[in-house]
């Protein structure tokens, strides 16, 4: 009998999953990946025996995915389109990869995932599983049954299978260390703005009564070491900054985006820890990083940003972008103070022992030691090309 191992969440469609790759003749060994999603991943990885799989695993991932995926995301202040910080995008190279471990242990001729034929994870598998195990066939089953959610569902009750979605909570949700993202129900309206119980991590910004606060955060090259005063694990950071600022009601994202596969989507996010820190880390890399390096990381931080997003993250241009960005955060280090506003997080404050800015060369006061004779020089060589064109033009 044919061996399968199915990246499995608990969540619907991979609990419908086990029984349906079961009935096409498959054993299925189910692997739940621990990035840091919610619940009791043990729990409801135990309970995809019931639902007909030979084995299942629970793998902990969550040191592995701070170390490869986020402090790499972090260091590029990645955000897709200007906004999207990249939590499920993020995850997905991670789990490719324990999938092929496991096939590659237990011996399975094939991986399969619950995405369906309209989202993004179904590329990012796909490709990450065509680069890491070629051999290995790929099974979507979600995408090959063609069942709507709602018969989806249906499908789950005349079996009994024990799933929380219903018909009156459908939202479909995936969360991690680095954030939130919550689809389908009422969200796929983007005239509809999004209820109260679509979100967890983020407080209503109008309920927010506390005073705004100020909290600094350290970096030691382009990691995050501390948040308010304590010393930290990266890991460790990612929460308290996540606490901190879903607390003020900061850190939603509701968006019209562009999927891979070519249709515009409505997306809602959550992610107060990673904007939080992309808004600090971003801050104090102005304060450190010299002003050719910086605007080529700017010019290439979209770039990288759209491969992961795409699914390239085994591509030799990822590799090669993280090479480049590992050399810009060697000076990445010192504190950046954060205000937090109901709905709001503003960097007002940073400070470096390797910071380029220079008080003597910038000050307007009597302690100025910069030779403002040479930019008289300087500007008529700065400007030459431009003079040299517009009396060429007047002649014409």
């Amino acid at each position: 009998m044919r061996k399968v191992v199915l990246a499995y969440s608990g969540g619907l469609d991979t609990s419908v999953a086990i029984p349906w790759l079961a009935s096409q003749g498959y054993e299925v060994v189910a692997v739940g990946v621990d990035v840091g999603q919610p619940g009791d991943l043990g729990a409801a990885v135990a309970r995809a025996e019931t639902l007909g799989a030979v084995e299942a695993r629970a793998v902990d991932a969550r040191a592995r995915f701070v170390e490869t995926s986020l402090l790499p995301a972090l260091a590029w202040n990645g955000l897709y389109q200007g906004r999207y910080p990249l939590v499920s995008a993020l995850s997905r190279p991670l789990i490719a990869q324990v999938l092929v471990d496991v096939a590659r242990e237990t011996g399975a001729t094939a991986v399969a995932h619950g995405c369906t034929g309209k989202g993004n994870d179904q590329v990012r598998f796909e490709v990450g599983l065509g680069a890491l195990a070629p051999d290995l066939e790929v099974l979507a089953p979600v995408r090959d049954w063609g069942m709507s959610r709602e018969q989806t569902v249906a499908y789950a009750r005349e079996r009994d299978l024990p799933i929380a979605t219903t018909k009156d909570s459908p939202y479909s949700v995936d969360e991690n260390l680095w954030g939130r993202s919550i689809e389908c129900g009422a969200l796929e309206d983007p005239w509809v703005s999004p209820q109260p119980d679509a979100f967890e991590l983020t407080v209503d910004p109008a309920e927010v009564g506390a005073e705004p606060i100020e909290v600094d955060v350290r970096f030691e090259q382009g990691v995050p070491t501390g948040v308010g005063g304590e010393d930290h694990s990266p890991q460790n950071a990612i929460a308290a900054m996540g606490k901190i600022a879903g607390a003020y009601g900061f850190g939603r994202v509701d968006m019209i985006e562009d999927r891979v596969v070519g249709i515009k989507s409505r997306e809602v996010y959550e992610a107060p820890a990673a904007l939080a820190l992309i808004a600090a880390h971003a801050d104090l890399e102005s304060l450190t990083l010299e002003r050719e390096l910086a605007a080529e990381k700017r010019r290439l931080e979209p770039v990288w940003a759209d491969l992961v997003y795409k699914g390239l993250w085994f591509s030799p241009l990822r590799e090669a972008l993280d090479a480049f960005v590992a050399l810009s955060q060697r000076s990445v280090t010192g504190d950046v103070r954060l205000r937090l506003t109901p709905g709001g997080c503003q960097p007002i404050a940073r400070r470096s022992d390797v910071a380029l800015y220079d008080d003597a060369l910038a000050t307007y006061t009597d302690q100025d030691s910069f030779d403002h004779g040479d930019a008289a020089g300087f500007v008529r060589l700065w400007g030459l090309p431009t003079r040299r064109w517009a009396k060429v033009q007047n002649r014409k």
